[in-house]
């Protein structure tokens, strides 16, 4: 299978388990925090299945800005948390960062 798919696989449970963790309150509601902590597992070994054929620095690059940027879309939509405009600049670098990775990088697998 491609490994972008177990990548797309990871980020996405990564943000689920993210969401729970902000949901489980510190912790203290357990449904959230053991949705959370088996969401953890699943993605990272996911993450390590990609690590197999996308070297480690790019897979965790694009795991990692891709997961910040739908968290951050998630911070604002879901728990009304609000970004200003320099946190905005940021989350743009770090898209423009991602696609320059996988646009231009002989490094990615292609």
């Amino acid at each position: 299978m491609n490994p972008y798919v177990y990548l797309a696989a990871a980020i996405v449970l990564e943000v689920i388990a993210t969401s729970l963790l902000k949901a489980s309150d510190g912790m203290s509601r357990w449904a959230p925090t053991l949705g959370a902590l088996v969401g953890y597992g699943l993605c990272f070994y996911l993450l390590s299945v990609t690590m197999k054929s996308i070297p480690t620095g790019i897979a965790y690059a694009i795991w990692s800005g891709v997961g910040i940027v739908l968290i951050s879309l998630i911070g604002l939509t879901v728990f009304k948390q609000r970004l200003d405009a320099p946190a905005l600049i940021g989350i743009g670098l770090i898209c423009a960062g991602v696609l320059v990775i996988n646009l231009f990088s002989r490094s990615s697998a292609h």
